[in-house]
Parts: structure tokens; C-alpha cells; sequence
């Protein structure tokens, strides 16, 4: 097994905190992943963790070779990236993140064509609504929707995406049609919420004749998946706040409608989140220019 392919499984095993974390992430078996931790660490007659049946803990060691272990990674790729750029053949795994609305109707339909266009590209797609850390979980680019927590990151804003309250007209003939925000709140509608690690109070920001509020809205239903929002308002459990292209067959079939006309919420940005260093590989680069060509239009074209 090479050296390099040994760091490259520390770091992910560091980053992650467990030995079957990394695997997956490399797409090895856990006994592969302890292998080459043992490996390197024979190699460097240190501990680089300590191991128990509970918990993997960096040893100081581990700490210390982390630090220039990443360097090395960084300066390959960077050395990588170069020669990519020379030969104008971009080659290698890109990882890339999406929500899930985004990832299946946007982002999913263009990789057959940007790979076919770079056949020695593969693409590893991660859909997920919850949020994600670049560094820690080794993307290249991450599609989101709204603002980023970590300010140190690139963002390449694609477009403000109109969205729209709905609910499906089973749910207005049992409930009546709330006129706005306040309506909402005082009616007490079952609001549905996209529930994410860290999430507080569900707030709508919606736009009022006075200007955008914040509306502390509640409900009994609660999901990490936007598409099981848009499911239960399709069943008449209650209200959803959707970007409008990922409800916009649904609005024009009347399976659902929209509500609280009067204070429609506030478009929400889509961007790409990336690193400096990211953004210096061809395939990064090529990547997100090829999907914000086609998706920038079609986000706003479905309002």
C-alpha cells in the first residue's frame, strides 16, 4: 500500500473520528482503514491514536503529524491541479454536496453531460438538508440554500430563488386560508418545518407593507427532508415554505396553492460554498460553471 494512499486514510480517519466513518468516506472496508492506520503508524514508531472500544482519540503525535499531513495532501493536489490545468484534461474525484430538492432537480440531471464532457472525472453527489462542514467532510463544493456559518469560505452566489407558503386545498377547505404572517400565528396552522441539527425556533421571514418580519411560526410535524415537507402538504397536514421550482408542478396542477398572499415569504439565496485552494482545480472550477450555466435561469424562470 503506498504511503500516500496511508496519509490520505489519517486524515480522513482524523477529520471524521472513527475508523468506519473514514472507510465509507473512501469507500474501503473498516479492516483496510485500520490496516493503514497501523501501517503508518509502524512506519513512524508513534501512536497516532488511542484506541478504545468506545472512542478514537488523536495521540499528540497524531496531532502533530495531522498538521503535516494535510500540508502534504495540499501541496499534491495543488501539484495535481497545475498539470490539470496545463494539459486542459481535468482527472479525479470531485465531491460535491447539494440539499436534497436542489441535488435531485437540479444539480443530479447535469452530471450526466459535464462527466461525459470529462470522462476522466468521477463525481461523488452527497444530497443532504442538513448542514455541512467542507473541511471536515473533504468536499470540493457545496450547493446551499440561504447563508453560510463559516465566513472563511468562497461564495459564488447563482441566483435569489423565489419561494412561496403552500398547502394543499384539502388542507384550506378543513383550516380556511390565512391572509398573512399573522394570520399564521394567531390562526395556530400547522406549520410544516425542515428540522436541521442546531435548529431553534422555527422563524418564516416573510415580506409585510411595512417591510420583511420575522414570524415565529409551530407545528407538529417536523423533517430533515425538504421533499416529506412537500409530501404532508400534498396529504393536507398542513402549510409549507418551498423555493418555487420544487413545488412549481405541484402549483400549476392545483395539488397545492399558494397562502398568506399578502406576505409572501423572502426569496432565499443559492450559492456555491468553496475553498480558495478548491477552486484552483480545474474539475472544481469547470464543475460549477458548467451547472450555474444551466440552473441560474431556471430557478427564477419557475416563479
Amino acid at each position: 500500500m503506498s504511503y500516500l494512499a496511508n496519509i490520505r486514510t489519517f486524515v480522513r480517519v482524523y477529520e471524521l473520528g472513527s475508523m468506519s466513518a473514514a472507510g465509507r468516506d473512501l469507500r474501503i472496508s473498516s479492516a483496510v482503514t485500520s490496516a493503514r492506520i497501523s501501517q503508518l503508524e509502524d512506519h513512524l514508531g508513534v501512536r497516532l491514536f488511542q484506541r478504545t472500544t468506545r472512542s478514537l482519540t488523536p495521540t499528540e503525535q497524531g496531532r502533530a503529524f495531522y498538521r503535516g499531513a494535510t500540508a502534504i495532501l495540499d501541496a499534491v493536489q495543488d501539484a495535481e491541479a497545475q498539470i490539470a490545468s496545463i494539459t486542459e484534461h481535468p482527472r479525479g474525484a470531485l465531491y460535491v454536496a447539494a440539499p436534497l430538492g436542489v441535488g435531485r432537480r437540479l444539480i443530479a440531471p447535469q452530471v450526466p453531460a459535464f462527466l461525459e464532457e470529462y470522462p476522466e472525472v468521477s463525481l461523488r453527489l452527497r444530497l443532504t438538508d442538513r448542514r455541512i462542514d467542507l473541511t471536515t467532510e473533504g468536499l470540493d463544493l457545496a450547493f446551499f440554500l440561504g447563508q453560510p456559518e463559516d465566513s472563511t469560505l468562497r461564495i459564488r452566489k447563482i441566483a435569489d430563488v423565489p419561494r412561496v407558503l403552500c398547502a394543499s386545498p384539502a388542507y384550506i377547505a378543513a383550516r380556511g386560508m390565512p391572509r398573512d404572517g399573522d394570520a399564521l400565528v394567531a390562526e395556530r396552522h400547522e406549520c410544516l418545518n425542515l428540522r436541521f441539527p442546531g435548529a431553534t425556533e422555527f422563524q418564516w421571514p416573510l415580506v409585510t407593507p411595512t417591510g420583511p418580519r420575522r414570524f415565529p411560526v409551530a407545528g407538529r410535524f417536523e423533517c430533515d427532508d425538504g421533499d416529506v415537507l412537500t409530501a404532508w402538504a400534498l396529504d393536507g397536514q398542513g402549510i409549507a415554505l418551498k423555493p418555487v421550482f420544487e413545488v412549481a408542478e405541484h402549483l400549476a396542477t392545483g395539488a397545492l396553492v399558494p397562502v398568506a398572499r399578502d406576505t409572501p415569504p423572502e426569496p432565499i439565496q443559492m450559492a456555491c460554498l468553496y475553498t480558495h485552494r478548491r477552486q484552483q482545480d480545474p474539475k472544481t472550477r469547470l464543475f460549477m460553471e458548467f451547472v450555474i450555466a444551466r440552473i441560474a435561469g431556471a430557478v427564477q424562470a419557475a416563479a
